[in-house]
Order: C-alpha cells, then structure tokens, then sequence
C-alpha cells in the first residue's frame, strides 16, 4: 500500500469568476508541479477550500486530478467530511478513480474521545481501499491528538501516514514512536518545520509554497535526503523563508493564488467568506519571486 514520502503541494483549487472550477488552469498548475519534480500531490485539501464545495464538486476535482497526472505522480486525495458516510463515500470514490491514498482530518466541532476517533480511523481504512493519511492539525481542529495515540493508530493495517501540522516537539515524538513501522510514514505540513523534521527521521511534506517554487523544494529535498548536502539544503530554506512567511501571511489560499497569478500561472479567485491577497502582499511576494529567478507578471 502506497506511503507517501518526499515533497507534496497542497494544490489550490482554481474557480473561475462565477465559482465554477477551472479544470484547464487545474491541469496546468498539475504540469507545473509534475515538471518541477515533486513526488505527489494533494488534491482537494483545505488550500483547496474542500470545505466550500459540494460534494460532487469535491468528486469531479478529485477525478480530474487523477486523470492530469496521468500516473506520472500518486495522488493523495483530500476526502475530509464533517460526517463519517461522506468521508466513506467520498474516499471510496478516491480508490475508484485511482488515487494512491486518502487525507483525512481528525473530526471537529463535535468532538469525540479517542475510542471515537480510533474506530472512525479504523472504518475508514478497513473499507476504504487506499491508504489513510491522518490530518492532524489541532490549531485548526481543536483536536489535539497525543503522539503516543498516533503510534497506536499507526498500528492499524491501512494507515499508512500521518501529515502532522503541528510543533516540532510533537513531531519529533510521533516519529521516534514510530520509528520502526515501515508500513508508517511521518510528514510535516510546515515550511519552516520542513529539514527539522527530515533531521530526525521524517518522511517529507506537504506544504502551500511548493506550489510555486516546485522545483527548489525538491532540490533542498534531495540534497538533504540523498546528496547528504547540508550546507546546500539550508542555503536554499534560507531563500525561501520570505515566501514560507508570505504563503500564510493572509487567509489561505489567497496569497498561493496571487502568487500563481505572479508567475503565469492562474491561481483562479477564492470563495466566499474567503478574501484575495492584498496588493501589498502581491508586491512582495512579485519581489521575492523575482529575486528567485522566476518571470514575474505585473501585480
């Protein structure tokens, strides 16, 4: 069963001006992020403001995905849902069209105890047909789980990953419990936690900043990873901090779109209650991007 290892874009979704998806501007952010060399991709995650879409919306992305890719890349699918039949409906969905394996957020606003969330996990992965990513993410949950009860669910035979956006510490812990279970990988959905976490054994990460500079995320990747390149790696992270801030300076996705929009590419606008980047913010993102090496459009 497909674990999901290196760098992974947390894809956003491009609408076009009347809400609808964009499905050409879709494949052509996947060609970017194929070219660019990043070892998958999540499609239909909270940058890809899953949460404002129907259900079927949620489908026809996850399926265009899939058929964008082509197989050149595996696809990890969000299919989080505030009730468990939709996220069993929509992850098998998942499995049907062909993609590698599931993200699944811990379930929110209604909480539940850790009993609850161990047999949501485990239905998931016992019926799902593909790999379970936990999404652990507690400043935006409010549903803290402890590294020694993500051990435990790593046990689980279907659940392979867990994508942990959290502190370091945390992090740190869940891998060192976890160490010894090949069938188990770790990832951070931080920037700034990116080589911290690959330092003590993680796996990689999915990220908002990989969307739009591809190429040197996955360069810094493998010169940690494989060329054992320390010096080169921390040279290219250092470039980078500017964007890692600028990607979550304002209410994601807006400032991933804008940036898009700077290099060619169409980020599409945002839906409602969501809001576009500032113009400030286009401003120095264009000039960090431009300092890259990248063409930049006029903000």
């Amino acid at each position: 069963m497909y674990k999901p290892t290196g760098m992974i874009p947390a894809m956003p979704t491009p609408f076009n001006e009347d809400g609808s998806i964009n499905f050409s501007a879709y494949q052509g952010l996947i060609n970017h992020l194929v070219d660019g060399g990043v070892h998958c991709l999540l499609a239909g995650g909270s940058t890809g403001e899953y949460s404002l879409m129907s259900l079927e919306e949620r489908k026809s992305l996850l399926k265009a995905a899939v058929e964008y890719a082509g197989g050149r890349v595996p696809i990890m699918a969000g299919t989080s849902a505030h009730r468990e039949e939709e996220t069993l409906e929509l992850t098998k969905y998942a499995a049907e069209v062909g993609a590698d394996c599931a993200l699944v957020v811990t379930p929110y606003y209604m909480t539940t105890s850790e009993e609850g969330l161990k047999a949501y996990y485990k239905k998931l992965a016992a019926k799902a047909g593909i790999g379970i990513v936990i999404y652990h993410y507690p400043a935006a949950t409010n549903v803290e789980l402890s590294p020694e009860f993500i051990a435990e669910l790593s046990e689980e035979e279907g659940i392979v990953a867990v994508k942990n956006t959290t502190d370091q510490e945390h992090t740190c812990k869940v891998i060192a419990l976890t160490k010894d279970n090949d069938d188990f990988t770790v990832l951070t959905g931080f920037e700034h936690l990116i080589l911290p976490t690959l330092s003590v054994g993680g796996h990689g990460a999915t990220g908002i900043i990989h969307n739009l500079v591809p190429k040197e995320i996955v360069e810094m990747y493998e010169l940690f990873t494989k060329e054992k390149d320390i010096d080169g790696a921390l040279a290219i992270n250092q470039r980078l901090l500017p964007l890692y801030d600028y990607v979550e300076a304002e209410p994601v996705p807006g400032p991933v779109k804008a940036g898009l929009d700077i290099i060619g590419l169409e980020g599409g606008t945002v839906r409602k209650p969501l809001v576009p980047a500032s113009d400030e913010l286009k401003e120095k993102m264009s000039k960090t991007l431009k300092e890259l090496g990248y063409e930049v459009k006029p903000v």
